[in-house]
C-alpha cells in the first residue's frame, strides 16, 4: 500500500470517528441539557470562567450545538470530500484536526485534568499530522507536468540546464527555466533506486552520509556551453546526491563557466550549508531558492554570492 492510500484511509477514519463521536455527544447534551446522560452534571460550574457564562452555559444546550457544528458536521463533510478524492477534503481534514486541538485545550484550561481530554488531544494531534501527510501526498500524486507546454527549449545552444528530480517538482522548475532562456536541458539519472517510498528512504541514506550517487554517463560535452544552470532538490540540508556526483565529476569545467544554481526545497528558508557545499565545486554567480509547499512551488529567495 502506497503512502497516499494509507494516510487517506487513516484520515477518513479520524474524520468519521471524531465527527460521529461529536454528533453523539452533542445529541446527548440536547436530550439531557443537565449533562446527566453523559454524567457531566458536575462539570457545569467550571464554565463560569467563560464569557457570557450566565447566558450560554447554564446548561449544555449551547455546548451541544457547538460540538455538533464545530467537530461533528465539519468532520463528516471532510470525510465525504475525502471519499470523493477531492483536494478540499484533505485540507478540511487537516484543518479540523487543528480545531479539535483548540477545542480540547480550552477544556483542559477550564476543567480538572481528566483522561478523556488527554485522549482527544492526542486524537486531534494525530488527525492533524495524518491530514497534513495526506494533503502533501495528494498534491504529489496529482501534480501536473507536461513537456509539451515548453516549446522554446533547445533554441539557445550556449545555455544548459542540468537537473535531477525524484518527483516532478524540480523537473518542472528546470523546464520553466530552460524554456524561458531557450536553453538545452540535461536530466541526471542514476542506477540507484529513487522512485516511490522505498526510493525516498534509499535516497535518504545517501543524503545523511553526504555521499554522491553515481549518475549515468551522458553523451554530452558541457565545455560547449557558456552558461550552465544547476537545478537540484535539497536532501538533508544539502544538494541531492546525483547532483553532488555531477558537480564533483565536472568541477574543473564548471569553475570556468558562468553557473547559476536553483535549489528546490520544502523548508521556507534555504539552508546555508547547501550554498556552502555547492560553492566548493562551482563559482555560482546567482543562487535562487524555490520552496515547494504542499505541491506548489514559488520563489522564496534570491541569494547573491560574492
Amino acid at each position: 500500500m502506497n503512502r497516499f492510500r494509507l494516510f487517506k484511509i487513516l484520515l477518513i477514519f479520524w474524520t468519521l470517528f471524531i465527527g460521529i463521536g461529536a454528533f453523539v455527544g452533542g445529541i446527548c447534551m440536547l436530550i439531557k441539557p443537565d449533562g446527566s446522560l453523559l454524567q457531566m452534571q458536575e462539570m457545569l460550574p467550571y464554565f463560569s470562567v467563560l464569557p457570557f457564562s450566565n447566558v450560554l452555559f447554564q446548561d449544555y444546550i449551547f455546548s451541544g450545538i457547538m460540538l455538533i457544528i464545530i467537530n461533528g458536521i465539519t468532520n463528516l463533510v471532510a470525510a465525504f470530500f475525502i471519499l470523493k478524492n477531492k483536494r478540499i477534503g484533505f485540507i478540511l481534514g487537516t484543518l479540523f484536526g487543528f480545531t479539535l486541538i483548540l477545542w480540547i485545550l480550552i477544556q483542559i484550561v477550564i476543567f480538572p485534568p481528566n483522561l478523556l481530554d488527554t485522549l482527544y488531544l492526542i486524537f486531534g494531534i494525530l488527525q492533524l499530522i495524518t491530514g497534513f501527510i495526506s494533503l502533501v501526498s495528494y498534491n504529489q500524486k496529482y501534480f501536473h507536468f507536461s513537456k509539451e507546454e515548453y516549446e522554446n527549449i533547445g533554441n539557445n545552444k550556449n545555455v544548459l540546464v542540468v537537473y535531477f528530480s525524484r518527483k516532478q517538482f524540480t523537473k518542472k522548475i528546470a523546464y520553466e527555466k530552460a524554456d524561458k532562456l531557450g536553453a538545452e536541458i540535461l536530466e541526471l539519472t542514476t542506477k540507484e533506486r529513487t522512485e516511490g517510498d522505498l526510493g525516498f528512504w534509499w535516497c535518504g541514506r545517501f543524503a545523511l552520509h553526504k555521499w554522491p550517487m553515481e549518475i549515468n554517463e551522458k553523451d554530452i560535452n558541457i565545455s560547449n556551453y557558456e552558461h550552465i544552470i544547476l537545478v537540484t532538490p535539497i536532501w538533508a540540508f544539502n544538494m541531492s546526491a546525483p547532483m553532488r556526483d555531477f558537480v564533483i565529476r565536472y568541477s574543473e569545467f564548471l569553475k570556468q563557466k558562468k553557473v547559476d544554481v536553483i535549489f528546490n526545497h520544502f523548508n521556507p528558508i534555504l539552508a546555508k550549508c547547501a550554498i556552502k557545499e555547492i560553492n566548493k565545486y562551482v563559482n555560482s554567480s546567482n543562487i535562487i531558492s524555490k520552496t515547494t509547499m504542499l505541491g506548489h512551488t514559488f520563489k522564496a529567495k534570491n541569494e547573491k554570492e560574492k
